[in-house]
């Protein structure tokens, strides 16, 4: 069975960011949940997003186009969006950063090895 799980950091631990960590598989089945999480999360007045993806062992076409979605939602609404893609991690390297840059898309996302320097406003994201 394909499975993913999102879960919210608690409200307030990174200021005004919200963090959802995501872990498993995001595809045509599983990523309408990273949907719906996302779209809770600004419902309630969080634009400032954080995506954790390095547990994200899987990724296809669907799942890039939550992200691209999501990065679209969060603009509109003048917020921001990070990812966390570390180099290591989730089968040795970040299956999504391959997959967006197979893609051409990883430039428009501001890309971060781990959620404290996503959360840094000194923070300078990891080049494309």
């Amino acid at each position: 069975m394909v499975t993913l799980k999102v879960t919210d950091d608690e409200w307030g631990e990174w200021g005004e960011w919200a963090v959802l960590r995501v872990s498993g598989e995001m595809d045509l089945v599983t990523s309408p949940v990273l949907r719906r999480r996302v779209h809770e999360a600004v419902a309630e007045g969080r634009h400032s997003l954080v995506l954790d993806l390095s547990e994200v062992l899987f990724c296809d076409s669907s799942g890039v186009g939550v992200l691209i979605a999501t990065r679209r939602l969060v603009r509109s609404c003048q917020g921001r969006l990070r990812l966390i893609l570390p180099a290591q991690g989730a089968s040795d390297g970040s299956h999504v950063n391959r997959v967006l840059g197979a893609l051409g898309v990883r430039r428009l996302f501001d890309v971060y090895p781990d959620v404290v320097s996503a959360v840094d406003e000194e923070s300078s994201p990891l080049s494309a």
